[in-house]
């Protein structure tokens, strides 16, 4: 988080942009000194803030790994072109990423390894597409 500047934070429902001056990791959380920031009494609101950073602000990926923001609404279908649903969420689990698959008109919700190659067939940004090794009643 500290590579980049500037940062959004949330603020009572709005983002409001700050530049990262400094920081350091310590512990299991980050220090930072940001622009404009000088009193110790205007950190405390912002103690457990969400962060943001802009689209743009990403690094570019390999061919074969995605950010999960670009996956999310994608169309799940698998092998025989049946249409699973639409990918709502991701979760980290430690072995893996897995899918959370969403079919509106069945009322159901899959979980999906996302493991490329074995599971995940294709990821097609363009097409808005993953195309996966699993079946609708799994």
């Amino acid at each position: 988080i500290l590579a980049y500047s500037p940062l959004y934070i949330s603020r009572k429902g709005e983002w409001v942009k700050l530049n990262v001056v400094s920081g350091r990791v310590q512990g299991k959380g980050v220090v930072m000194s940001l622009e404009g920031i000088t009193d110790p009494d205007q950190v405390l609101p912002l103690i457990g803030s969400e962060l943001a950073i802009t689209k743009e602000q990403l690094k570019p990926t390999a061919n074969d790994e995605f950010y999960w923001s670009q996956l999310i609404g994608l169309t799940v279908i698998n092998e025989k072109d049946e249409t699973l649903g639409v990918v709502d969420s991701l979760h980290e689990t430690g072995a893996n990423d897995v899918l959370v698959v969403k079919n509106k008109e069945q009322k159901t919700e899959q979980l999906i390894p996302f493991v490329m190659e074995e599971v995940v067939q294709l990821v097609d940004l363009d097409a808005q597409v993953i195309r996966v090794d699993w079946e609708l009643d799994y």
